[in-house]
């Protein structure tokens, strides 16, 4: 992921980049060539991807939050599927947000089966049977798994993220991509930029040119109420945690101290154990992001939990109507598809 990426997948191409760029093109045809065969089961229900170009975090799952909620605004009843990252069920299972722990279903899936049902599994095609003959899902909405799903999407948008971009441009190892750009947007039906910044311009241009449309939309906290004058350390283990610690500036806290841990990072007890110790040596509150909390819920102790603050964060559409604008093109794309059999 991101954090724990080299740190040259997001600056300029450099020595590093050259060295590595037979393997980066090795990566890239097989990549490519996946894509364009891949044989994907259709599903008889409509399918929306929440996907990115690269690794690493770019807000996908608040995104899919957003989508979830205007489905269900809509009269439809949205479920996920999610490869989980680090799960450990070998069959499709469904998130008991109550009961799971982060290392069994992933940290995101208990985010999201906070909104909808949550399939958990590699194989999103017994996943996507199980929310609709178990479950009675119309609408599947996939976290991830834009170059790798085996199933039919029937619109796939794209997130990336304005302060990163796509990075350096090149393709894993020698940069961040999953796979060539112009291999990608092939598959691709929007793009949605998040945030501020310019990073992501050229790659925006590019999908433009391509006619796809181009959406925007920003992450705000769900509240900003009890954060401002105070004082914090705060941690996350995302994959930009600077954005994390921004957010928190932006919701008028005070970032004395800051830690960065790699992405998914399951906490250890003397980790927390000296996250708790240096917050309260220098009088400051913990906060951390809602998928840390996730992983948290079943790792750390409760005295840890009751002193925890957790920032929650919406996606917020620059147009109010682009959610449902996203859904209503899905739908058709899978009347279309149900058409032609």
């Amino acid at each position: 992921m991101a954090s724990e990426a080299p740190p040259f997948w997001w600056e300029e191409p450099d020595w590093k980049v050259l060295a590595l760029s037979p393997l980066s093109a090795v990566y890239a045809l097989v990549a490519g060539r996946g894509m364009r065969r891949a044989r994907r089961e259709k599903i008889e229900a409509p399918v929306l991807c929440v996907g990115n170009f690269t690794v690493g975090g770019t807000g996908k799952t608040p995104v899919a939050i957003a989508l979830a909620e205007q489905a269900k605004r809509m009269q439809l009843k949205p479920g996920f599927l999610s490869r989980g990252h680090g799960g450990s069920f070998a069959e499709p299972h469904v998130v008991d947000a109550h009961h799971d722990a982060a290392k069994h279903v992933g940290d995101e899936p208990l985010l999201l089966a906070e909104h909808a049902p949550v399939a958990v599994t590699p194989n999103r095609a017994a996943g996507a049977r199980l929310l609709i003959e178990k479950h009675g899902c119309d609408f599947l909405i996939m976290d991830d798994g834009f170059q790798s799903a085996r199933i039919h999407i029937d619109y796939a948008l794209i997130v990336v993220d304005a302060r990163y971009g796509i990075g350096n441009g090149r393709v894993i190892p020698g940069g961040p991509l999953r796979a060539k750009i112009v291999d990608q947007l092939v598959f691709t039906s929007g793009l949605l930029k998040m945030g501020e910044g310019t990073a992501a311009d050229a790659v925006v241009r590019q999908a433009a040119r391509a006619g796809r449309p181009i959406f925007e939309a920003h992450t705000e906290p769900s509240s900003k109420t009890g954060l401002a004058g105070k004082r914090f350390l705060a941690f996350a283990g995302i994959g930009h945690p600077d954005k994390f610690f921004d957010t928190v500036r932006a919701a008028g806290g005070e970032v004395v101290l800051s830690k960065p841990f790699p992405d998914h990072h399951f906490y250890a007890e003397d980790e927390l154990a000296e996250l708790a110790a240096t917050a309260r040596a220098e009088g400051l509150g913990l906060i951390t992001t809602a998928k840390d909390a996730a992983r948290l819920r079943h790792g750390a102790s409760q005295d840890f939990l009751d002193r925890l603050e957790v920032l929650e964060i919406d996606t917020v559409f620059e147009l109010d109507h682009v959610p449902e604008r996203i859904i209503d093109e899905t739908l058709d794309a899978w009347r279309q598809r149900k058409l032609r059999g």
